[in-house]
């Protein structure tokens, strides 16, 4: 944060039920998670002075927090995908470091999967079809298909193989076996992807986050709250956010993500380096997506992604940067926008309450930096945050 500023904690996470989650609504998950996550800081709804929540479909932050009996001054709606929540950390953090705010609540609560087997379709139905984009939709630029091509593009610029994309989802699967919130537990294999069903080019199932309902919220809090927290501060130590672009044809480079640029200026404004990083929780929609984000946040050079998720290294279990620590939202959960739910994991792992996936550095000691990692659209967008205890 800036010179003079007040310091901004984390001091409450949580999250709602999840996974397999029929009749209940998105309000519903909004208001357990919170509730939970206040509840997890040791504070009253009456010190939230700001609020910030975003959904797919119809859920704006002046309903949602009506529901929750909240009367903010200072509010935040931003969309950008999967990044929005790591971006609208960083919002809140500058809200309060400046006196805009004090305590600032992130929530966010989704049906997609029951919503689906229900057959009813509440996103926005139009995304990705409309102003530019309307020109890629006849030639089938799905969300997926473009997650495809850009691995594709990786795989035959670098030599990255089908093999070290599948290692993503084993990893995330061993991590996700620790942790019994998890959708999906059992172990898998390289073979076992690699004979899935194909979904996209180079993509088979596995290499594809899972669909859950499910919902999360944060309190963020200036410093002089802390002591009156139940909780241990994680304090919010560095923000990047970047947009890079919408239309594929003005990507200009595949094997880039906006990563980037929000991890250089995450990592510069907290003054730490990637090495110093004991564990990270990147975005995971798709098993490219989790190498090349590794790659663009300084943890590996351009190219070498593919060698640097092998032999293990995501793992909680003797891994050398222990990735998605809960199973990412290739196993444990992915309710339609995860960007909130690697907040949560990253500062449970800080507080040394994530149980048998808890990292542990050296003697058994608690892991001191985190970073969480959000990417929107097909690497449109992507957000950045450097956590660390005290």
């Amino acid at each position: 944060m800036t010179a003079g500023s007040r310091k901004v904690a984390v001091v409450g996470v949580a999250l709602s039920d999840c996974g397999r989650v029929d009749d209940t609504t998105p309000y519903a998950l909004h208001a357990q998670a919170a509730r939970r996550a206040l509840a997890d800081a040791g504070l009253d709804r009456t010190v939230v002075d700001g609020f910030a929540s975003a959904g797919l479909g119809t859920l704006p932050p002046v309903e949602v927090a009506e529901y929750l009996g909240l009367r903010p001054t200072w509010v935040d709606s931003t969309a950008v995908g999967g990044s929005t929540w790591e971006v609208m950390a960083a919002h809140a953090a500058d809200a309060i470091a400046t006196g805009h705010a004090n305590a600032v609540l992130l929530v966010y609560g989704s049906t997609s999967r029951a919503d689906i087997k229900a057959g009813r379709r509440t996103g926005n139905l139009s995304f990705g079809a409309r102003g530019p984009l309307q020109f890629e939709v006849p030639y089938g630029h799905t969300l997926i298909a473009k997650y495809a091509m850009a691995a594709r593009r990786h795989m035959l610029e670098f030599g990255t193989t089908i093999e070290q994309l599948a290692e993503v989802a084993v990893q995330a699967r061993a991590n996700a076996a620790l942790n019994p919130e998890a959708m999906f537990r059992d172990p898998i294999t390289v073979d076992d992807v690699l004979s899935g069903p194909m979904i996209a080019d180079p993509f088979t199932k596995l290499h594809c986050c899972i669909r859950s309902d499910g919902g999360a919220a944060i309190l963020l809090a200036a410093e002089e709250y802390v002591r009156d927290c139940r909780t241990a501060p994680v304090w919010i130590l560095g923000t990047g956010e970047h947009v890079s672009h919408a239309s594929m044809s003005e990507w200009p480079d595949f094997t880039v993500s906006p990563a980037s640029v929000s991890g250089r200026l995450a990592f510069e404004r907290a003054g730490v380096r990637p090495e110093e990083i004991d564990f990270a929780e990147i975005y995971d929609a798709f098993t490219y997506m989790t190498l090349v984000t590794l790659e663009d946040l300084g943890f590996c050079s351009k190219g070498e992604g593919g060698a640097f998720v092998e032999k293990g290294r995501l793992r909680v279990e003797g891994g050398e940067l222990p990735v998605n620590t809960d199973g990412g939202g290739l196993s444990a959960q992915h309710p339609g926008m995860r960007g909130l739910f690697l907040l949560v994991e990253a500062v449970r792992q800080l507080r040394g309450e994530a149980g048998a996936r808890q990292v542990r550095l050296g003697e058994g000691e608690l892991p001191r930096l985190g970073v969480a990692s959000g990417t929107g659209g097909w690497f449109c967008s992507s957000g950045t945050v450097v956590l660390g205890r005290g």
